[in-house]
């Protein structure tokens, strides 16, 4: 019976005659205006929405309404302004030192009246980053920066979680750094910070405080104890533009010109073949689909229609670029990967498949290192989800709406 019904509806339809329907009744799809077109900032919310309501189960609605809300900053002090008055200003606004509040807490309890000396679990982090927050659940906003009296910027406004990365690469003094994606420049200008000395403070950023006869020789901006050499790469030119811009705003000419920072436009998955075996630390903060700006900017969203393959292909190129950093690492060096994605598709998932891939293709052996101790010296500060398989990731928050960010350390061991 259902048959004889399918059968005499397609007769019905073959002897139809459509043409004499009215042109205003007539509908063809593509021409249609009517047609319902969704922004990207709804198709990734509805994207979202599937997908992070069974990663995040019942933590999705809170993570979900703190995306949507106002992003909290950071103040990431320059070292290479006048960074005393800058420290002062911003603590007269309440702001604190997230960093120095965190290291000193994690530092170990003085024996005797004597002051001791952090630990190397301790001071795990790259040294001399200065970057203020307001208190959890204070959504005060940091007034814009402005120029300084040194001619340079006193501070650089950025999501507080994306320093993580940089502090949990470790630099240590004379270290080779590439940053590997490095526009628009954040982490970059962050990883230089570790590279100020300054003479007149009797102190060289690079080792913490020292006598002053430790720094003879020194000029004022001394790049000496930080890193030896830093390469900043991203395949876009454009954003490289973006990149150049941040360091002229922020870095004194006279270290631009000592060529200190090589900036370029390579394509950064041919990074292993094209310097092989040279840096001591590798940030591979890659492309992908930066979560926060997606539900909120409709400029190069990556969910807009036309980008879906792009989209889709993240994964894939997240581990060739990670792989890459890790081919470009010396053995013994050290990797941090990086996003500011929920998605684990993008964040462990790639982990594991880089270090699958090299130990397939080359034999190399990567070991992921554990980050507990770091999480708990910044948890104050962020809030972590506590079930990543490898890595860290932090999680907006109300009270803390920071990320989110997901990092993860590696060490190439051969």
């Amino acid at each position: 019976m259902a048959a004889l019904v399918v059968r005499g509806v397609r007769d019905m339809l073959k002897r139809a005659d459509f043409a004499t329907v009215p042109r205003r009744h007539r509908h063809k799809k593509k021409w249609a205006t009517t047609e319902p077109k969704f922004p990207a900032t709804r198709l990734a919310l509805q994207n979202f929405d599937m997908t992070y309501s069974v990663q995040f189960g019942d933590l999705w609605p809170s993570i979900r309404v703190s995306l949507l809300s106002e992003q909290k900053y950071g103040a990431l002090v320059n070292n290479f302004a006048a960074q005393d008055h800058v420290s002062a200003e911003l603590e007269q606004l309440s702001a604190r030192d997230f960093v120095k509040e965190a290291i000193s807490h994690g530092e170990p309890e003085p024996e005797n009246g004597q002051t001791a000396a952090p630990s190397p679990a301790s001071w795990a982090c790259s040294p001399n980053l200065q970057c203020f927050t307001f208190a959890r659940g204070d959504v005060s906003c940091f007034p814009p920066a402005r120029l300084g009296s040194l001619g340079v910027m006193d501070y650089y406004l950025m999501d507080a979680a994306s320093l993580l990365p940089v502090l949990a690469l470790g630099l240590q003094p004379g270290d080779t750094v590439l940053d590997l994606c490095a526009a628009p420049g954040g982490k970059t200008l962050a990883l230089l910070q570790t590279s100020c000395c300054r003479k007149s403070e009797g102190w060289c950023l690079g080792q913490g405080k020292l006598p002053t006869s430790s720094c003879q020789g020194h000029t004022e901006y001394d790049e000496l104890p930080g890193p030896g050499h830093l390469a900043a790469n991203d395949l876009s030119t454009s954003r490289t533009g973006r990149l150049q811009k941040v360091l002229h705003s922020y870095v004194p000419q006279d270290i631009r010109d000592k060529n200190r920072v090589r900036v370029t436009s390579w394509d950064g998955r041919k990074w292993g073949e094209l310097e092989g075996d040279t840096y001591d630390r590798v940030l591979v903060d890659v492309p992908c689909t930066t979560d926060r700006h997606s539900l909120h900017e409709e400029e190069n969203n990556i969910f807009q229609r036309s980008r879906k393959k792009e989209r889709q292909m993240l994964p894939m190129l997240q581990v060739q670029l990670l792989a890459a950093g890790l081919l470009a690492t010396k053995p013994g060096g050290h990797v941090v990967y990086s996003t500011c994605s929920l998605s684990h598709l993008q964040n462990e998932y790639v982990v594991q498949g880089a270090i699958e891939l090299l130990a397939s293709q080359y034999s190399m052996e990567v070991q992921v290192e554990g980050l507990t101790h770091f999480r708990k010296l910044f948890m104050d500060t962020f809030s972590f989800f506590p079930s990543c398989q490898v890595g860290e990731l932090v999680i907006p928050n109300l009270m803390a709406n920071f990320g989110p960010m997901y990092f993860c350390k590696m060490c190439r061991m051969t």
